[in-house]
Order: C-alpha cells, then structure tokens, then sequence
C-alpha cells in the first residue's frame, strides 16, 4: 500500500526489515544500544558485528527513550542504522504516546541530518514493550505526516511490518489520516 503524501511517499510493506535496501533502516533498540531479540536480533544478526562495535564506541550511555542515533549499516542492504528506543507501554497514561512520537520524530531528523532519502520503519514498541498495535500504528503514521510538512531529505518512507496483523493496523490508520494530510503532490524524484 503505497500514498503520496507532502512530496512524499508513504509505503506499507509486510516482510523483513534486514532485506532493506533503502538508505537507512530502523532498529527497535533499547535505551543501552545493548542488543537483544526481535527486530534488535535481527539486526545485528544479519548487519554483523561492525554495529554493535560502533554502537558502543559512539554512544557508550546508550539512548534515551524516544530518542535515535545512527551507526553503519554493517553488512546490511541499508547504508545506515537509526537506532530508535520507543517507550516501554504501561497503560498509555505515562507519557508513552508522546515518548512514541518522538522516537519516530526524532529518527526522521536523524535521517535528513544525515542526508537519507529512504528510511524503513519497523512497528516501534509494539513488540517486546506491548504498545497497542492500533494505537502505535496511528500514532506513527501521524507523526511522519507531520514531518513530511516539514523540509527534508526524507522522499520515502517505508513501514515493514512483519505480519498480517500490524500491516491492517497500518493500512486501516494510513486510511484514517486527516483530510489535511490526504495525498496531495508527486513524490520527489
């Protein structure tokens, strides 16, 4: 599923995010850049050790929670990682949608930052940190609407999501986006 949006395109795909090869791909980090399962595991797995080297040579305290850092795309399809800590979900109350918004926000402005065109986006937080899909998806869809408002590099973005399940949430909340964020120029490019 694929929407021109603000210049942009916005992409929803269902597969696997280390078989990316736009410019830069998201990891699901946690705040100590420390490795771990899931989309973190794969990751490194398939990109190799040269990330986690750089990881902890660049930021030895880690990433703070709705924050992101890049480091080489190791043996990756992709240039470049950004790595993006989103919020552990507790009940929704404790700051988790803002702290959600800005780790996608923030691994945007790392991408253009560093002159990426194409960045692919896993469904952050919704993993291991239980964050609802539904709410997730909405949330980050709005946010790179937002920011494709903005200047920037950015000229694709692609969500992969890993199955069925978070590709409808996906599909269903780019479907809802606002009529003022409707599809409305060609993409750049």
């Amino acid at each position: 599923m694929t929407i021109s949006l603000h210049g942009a395109i916005i992409e929803l795909v269902q597969g696997d995010i280390t078989r990316q090869a736009t410019e830069a791909i998201v990891n699901a980090a946690n705040s100590h850049l420390a490795g771990g399962g899931g989309v973190d595991g794969a990751i490194h797995r398939t990109g190799g050790p040269s990330i986690m080297q750089e990881t902890q040579a660049k930021y030895p305290k880690g990433c703070p929670t709705g924050s992101a850092v890049i480091t080489g795309g190791g043996t990756l399809p992709a240039k470049h990682v950004i790595h993006a800590v989103g919020p552990v979900y507790r009940d929704g109350l404790h700051g988790e949608p803002d702290l959600l918004a800005s780790a996608y926000r923030s691994c945007l402005e790392v991408a253009h930052a560093n002159g990426c065109r194409s960045i692919s986006f896993p469904s952050l937080s919704t993993g291991a940190y239980c964050y609802p899909i539904d709410e997730a998806a909405t949330i980050a869809l709005h946010t790179v609407a937002e920011f494709l408002k903005t200047k920037t590099e950015v000229e694709l973005v692609r969500f992969v999501l890993f199955d069925k399940r978070a590709f409808d949430a996906f599909a269903t909340a780019l479907k809802a986006l606002p009529r003022e964020s409707a599809p409305s120029r060609a993409h750049r490019g």
